[in-house]
């Protein structure tokens, strides 16, 4: 895509979520901000992000997802960001879980040991390639010291993001551009380190995604990330494997899910040396990765669980969804917003099938190196 084509696009789409958000973009959030939406606009972006997933996962309809999957992402976030705020929180991963450990406190440690793996410290320059609303972003900014740029190509989040590290008192740690991951808008060797939290596995194809965050990295300079990938027990022609990563695609607005080992190579051929190389989801604990879309009470940890919980929950999903079902037809919300509801349904189903068999992980670490010369 040109420099003019890429700018275009950036702008036609800054102005729909204008159209779709309206004004105070960053103070809403939740079904408050879902119901504040335009509904005309509404409709369009769930139609955007939905005609590519029309059940087919032949090699055509894969290829059509891949090619549109800057429009995509970007129409996927407009109408999910609300839902992954209402139950989820500001920091869109999951994380292990220790015995007593609450869900905030898990979500944070998970952050902290991205952040100690890729050794950022205190003035270093760091990139956050897909920073959703800028959770993380600010969490490590916290904890580090360091100074966080975070990119994202979905306009609504960006400006929800800029709002939050204001109310933070972070704004002089924190910025957050709009840009696209496949084409970072960065001189290179910019920064000390750059960090992605199950944000890459929107890409069309990783080497180009990992090439560009190595070409703004500085030499020396550390790349740390939390892969969503399918592990070296996923088979593609296993129509049970398949129905799987179709459904974490669908319900993530992913083009296509890719085994560990499409990663590993791709962080080789642009030219990473991989320093730690490690599923952290492939462990026996008690309480699993998964746990908050299982509906099983015996997982909850905490009483401050509880709320989150029941939101994230098999039963608290279908209990939205039926709320966001009668509001969409007595016109409170918008009209598709009760597909939105099912395809994140349909992801979380995906999400606990590919986590108790294992064949698919959220928290494949990768740090890498760029060489000093």
């Amino acid at each position: 895509m040109s420099e003019e084509s890429a700018q275009e696009l950036r702008n036609r789409q800054a102005k729909f979520t204008s159209e779709l958000h309206g004004e105070e973009i960053g103070s809403k959030s939740g079904l408050k901000a879902l119901l504040s939406k335009n509904k005309a606009a509404q409709q369009q972006a769930v139609a955007k992000y939905l005609r590519h997933w029309d059940g087919k996962t032949d090699e055509e309809a894969e290829q059509r997802r891949l090619e549109d999957y800057n429009e995509a992402t970007h129409s996927y976030y407009n109408v999910v960001t609300d839902f992954y705020e209402y139950g989820w929180g500001s920091s869109f991963h999951f994380s292990r879980f220790y015995a007593g450990e609450s869900f905030t406190a898990s979500v944070a440690r998970h952050e902290h040991f991205l952040a100690y793996k890729a050794g950022i410290k205190a003035g270093d320059l760091v990139l956050d390639v897909g920073c959703g609303v800028g959770g993380p972003a600010r969490e490590i900014a916290r904890f580090t010291g360091a100074n966080v740029i975070g990119l994202n190509n979905n306009d609504y989040q960006i400006a929800k993001a800029k709002y939050y590290a204001k109310k933070a008192n972070l704004a002089g740690q924190l910025d957050f551009v709009k840009g696209d991951f496949m084409n970072i808008n960065f001189e290179p060797a910019t920064f000390d380190k750059v960090y992605a939290i199950e944000a890459t596995c929107h890409a069309p194809k990783l080497e180009g995604v990992y090439g560009e965050i190595y070409k703004v990295l500085k030499p020396g300079g550390v790349f740390a990330v939390y892969e969503w990938v399918m592990t070296d027990k996923y088979d593609e022609n296993n129509p049970e494997h398949r129905k799987i990563a179709y459904e974490i695609e669908l319900g993530d607005g992913i083009p296509k899910m890719f085994p560990a080992e499409v990663a590993r190579k791709a962080l080789k051929t642009v030219g990473f040396e991989i320093l730690h190389d490690e599923d952290l989801a492939d462990n026996d604990d008690p309480v699993p990765w998964y746990y908050p879309l299982t509906g099983e009470w015996k997982y909850v940890q905490t009483v401050s669980d509880l709320a989150t919980f029941f939101r994230t929950s098999y039963l608290g999903r279908m209990f939205t969804t039926t709320m966001v079902t009668v509001m969409e037809k007595v016109g409170i919300a918008p009209k598709g917003s009760r597909d939105v509801t099912l395809a994140l349904e349909e992801a979380a189903v995906g999400l606990v099938a590919g986590g108790r068999s294992k064949l698919f992980t959220p928290m494949m670490l990768f740090v890498a190196k760029k060489p000093e010369n």
